[in-house]
């Protein structure tokens, strides 16, 4: 192992690789003190309001806070660590006696890119394994403690199973009780019975629903058998109150049980499964930032330029902000309209991914 690294990496190698990671290590956990002080002063109120423990902030909802926050600003913060000591080296002159040597720009971003397939490689087993597990801490506290109320879905169409259909027009998650509930059951492409009921409870204890104040129509080819103003009827469904409310919970779910919801989901349609698949594709494809911000950080910054190091790291918190745009583009281009979530994770790395390729032909050699 060691004669491997001695042959592909030397001494200069060595000296970026602990630039880079010195540099982006020390800027991500300022970030994160300074992001964790922010947040202790803007929920004082809810922790001392929903009596939350001193144990329960530091391990359940901070040991969330921290790792997701530290996964979701660790491209940007990589961006600007690359651009910030490489444009030191490029204003000290380190940079022109290397590619002077003979020293292509392409072997010079080696050492770059084995930092970045560090970073990477830690992203990626954080976004799969261990994200979900401390985002289901801190979503679990927030729940608990009540700091966001949940909020109902209004005309909810649902597919129990290949035969039935639900719908119901407004939901009251405090009582469990759904309003102007209709439920078909089809053989086929026919209609066989359609129920009607005012409002339907779901009784926890039991787990069964109460129609009440219902009428069933019943149907078999010209019969039809119509049963008006039935009082109350309790039964089973393949339905939860969590149907019913805006689910927040997708970034808690390990990649199993994001799978078994998403294949639920492609049968019951109840509008979430553009959501799972983005939040599971997502996982897989931010890691890849890494590597594409990268590439541009150094293409931007290793040429010496008046001023020191202002211009590059001037443009490169415009990028950091032109990325962070076209990421909630594709976001919302995903869940609003018809673009695949597959390729609208792709979009903020594939456009930045070409920037970087250009800049690259422009870099210094």
């Amino acid at each position: 192992m060691n004669a491997f690294l001695d042959r592909y990496l030397k001494i200069i190698d060595w000296y970026i690789i602990k630039k880079y990671l010195s540099t982006f290590v020390f800027t991500l956990l300022l970030i994160i003190v300074i992001s964790v002080v922010f947040d202790v002063s803007e929920h004082m109120d809810n922790f001392l309001t929903k009596h939350a423990t001193l144990g329960e902030i530091v391990f359940k909802y901070y040991a969330g806070f921290i790792p997701f926050f530290m996964n979701l600003l660790s491209p940007l913060i990589n961006f600007l660590a690359v651009i910030y000591f490489t444009s030191k080296m490029a204003n000290q002159t380190e940079i022109v006696p290397i590619l002077s040597g003979k020293v292509s720009f392409n072997r010079f971003l080696r050492p770059y890119f084995v930092a970045a397939t560090i970073i990477f490689v830690i992203s990626f087993f954080a976004n799969v394994y261990l994200i979900p597990f401390t985002n289901a801490l801190k979503i679990n506290f927030e729940n608990t403690h009540g700091f966001y109320g949940d909020a109902s879905k209004n005309e909810v169409h649902l597919q129990l199973d290949k035969q039935t259909y639900v719908y119901a027009q407004s939901y009251d998650n405090t009582s469990h009780t759904g309003y102007m509930f209709t439920l078909e059951k089809f053989d086929g492409d026919k209609l066989r019975e359609k129920l009607i009921a005012n409002t339907i409870v779901y009784d926890s204890v039991k787990r069964v629903w109460s129609f009440r104040n219902y009428s069933v129509r019943y149907v078999n080819g010209l019969k039809e058998k119509l049963t008006i103003n039935l009082p109350q009827k309790d039964t089973v469904l393949d339905l939860r109150p969590s149907d019913f409310v805006v689910n927040n919970n997708y970034p808690a779910m390990s990649l199993s049980e994001l799978n078994k919801n998403i294949d639920k989901e492609e049968i019951r349609g109840a509008g979430d499964l553009k959501d799972m698949q983005y939040e599971k594709y997502r996982r897989f494809v931010y890691p890849l930032s890494s590597f594409v911000l990268t590439l541009i950080g150094v293409s931007i910054s290793s040429r010496k330029v008046r001023g020191g190091i202002g211009l590059p790291l001037g443009i490169g918190l415009f990028l950091c902000f032109a990325y962070v745009v076209v990421d909630k583009f594709a976001v919302v281009f995903a869940l609003k309209s018809s673009l695949p979530p597959i390729i609208a994770v792709f979009v903020p790395n594939g456009l930045f991914g070409l920037l970087g390729l250009y800049l690259l032909r422009k870099a210094p050699k």
